[in-house]
């Protein structure tokens, strides 16, 4: 069964958050129709003329992209211009385009996580460059009979609740009575219709952040055994995990500038790379931020990094950084073509576990615009 590009859009939206975009960013849906089934899902960088064709090619009839098409309100479309017969190539061969930028560079697991693994940032102590989003954070409240205690937890926990800190599975449980009195037409999971009853229950208090708030009340109705859950979600005045730009942290081993150069190049499969600062100066600190990065280079300064990989750094931020005693990678804003085939093999998990038969794979093109002589 192939699935439907509305479920492609949702597990993206796993993924990638939407709400996890810089405000501004074009994301989601920017041509075509996610109300179709998708045969096959084309994963790209970039979508360019050659990359259309080659989704054509393949039979795919979604291209999931990093970078947008679209980047401010439409006019017109003139398919006498380069963008018009882009946008023509898709729509004649039914093709739509679905775009996870900002979100993708912030959430974990995302670029900047796959950069900092790709040279060495440890996990622990990771942090970002600029925050983007902080979780508002909910205290849920059920209530469950004493037999379906572990079974309701297990199931919250499972969908994201309970966190707090570096702890997992957080809850505070209270015994009590219930009562109810089944009403006309109902089913109840205990007792009968018309009689009073009063049942053993346990009070269940956790927190659960915004970002999987939905995920969290549908699992628990569904481990839920009462057909009407009497429960309750609200706000509380703390705030959860914050989600940024960039990442920053120690490296496994300390390393030299000139070390770390060649350890990108080889990351990022790059031939050259322009570098600020003195290649025997000692890296301890790391920061990586995929894309454009010259507004971040004090970030990273302020952070305490060393050095920081990054994209796009033109000459006056580079004189700045020198002068400021901060080293700079910059490999060039292509890098980020590493979500290619881990967006791929993500998209196809998911889908393996629903057993669809749609098909992911990773554009074999390259869409760096510059070439190295």
């Amino acid at each position: 069964m192939f699935a439907k590009g509305q479920t492609i859009a949702q597990l993206m939206e796993q993924l990638a958050p939407k709400h996890y975009a810089v405000e501004g960013d074009k994301i989601g849906l920017q041509l075509g129709t996610l109300n179709k089934p998708i045969h096959k899902v084309l994963v790209a960088l970039d979508v360019t003329n050659e990359v259309v064709d080659e989704a054509i090619s393949e039979g795919a009839d979604l291209i999931v992209a990093h970078h947008a098409i679209i980047f401010r309100p439409l006019a017109k479309i003139d398919t006498s211009t380069p963008a018009g017969r882009l946008y023509e190539k898709l729509i004649k061969n039914d093709i739509a385009v679905y775009i996870a930028h900002t979100n993708l560079d912030v959430t974990d697991g995302g670029i900047n996580d796959w950069m900092a693994d790709l040279l060495g940032i440890v996990p622990e102590g990771r942090g970002c460059l600029e925050e983007v989003h902080t979780d508002k954070l909910y205290k849920l409240v059920v209530f469950v009979p004493q037999t379906h205690e572990e079974q309701v937890q297990q199931a919250i926990w499972h969908a994201g609740a309970g966190t707090i800190g570096h702890y997992d599975c957080c809850s505070f449980v209270i015994e009590g009575t219930g009562t109810f009195r089944p009403g006309e037409g109902t089913s109840p999971f205990i007792g009968h219709q018309g009689k009073l009853e009063k049942v053993k229950e346990v009070r269940i208090e956790t927190i659960v952040p915004h970002s999987v708030h939905r995920a969290v009340v549908q699992a628990m109705l569904k481990a839920h055994p009462y057909e009407e859950v009497a429960y309750d979600l609200y706000p509380v005045d703390l705030m959860g995990r914050s989600f940024g730009l960039g990442r920053v942290g120690k490296l496994e081993q300390p390393t030299t500038l000139g070390e770390l150069v060649d350890r990108v190049k080889n990351a990022f499969e790059v031939p050259f790379v322009r570098v600020v600062g003195d290649l025997s100066a000692p890296v301890r600190k790391l920061a990586v931020l995929g894309g454009s990065g010259a507004k971040y280079v004090r970030h990273a300064k302020f952070s305490g990094a060393d050095v920081i990989v990054t994209g796009d750094i033109d000459y006056h931020t580079a004189h700045d950084a020198l002068a400021d005693g901060m080293m700079i990678i910059d490999p060039g804003h292509n890098v980020e073509k590493i979500m290619k085939q881990r967006v791929a093999d993500w998209l196809t998990a998911q889908l393996t576990e629903r057993k669809s038969t749609t098909q992911v794979i990773a554009s074999s093109l390259s869409t760096e615009p510059f070439q190295f002589m």
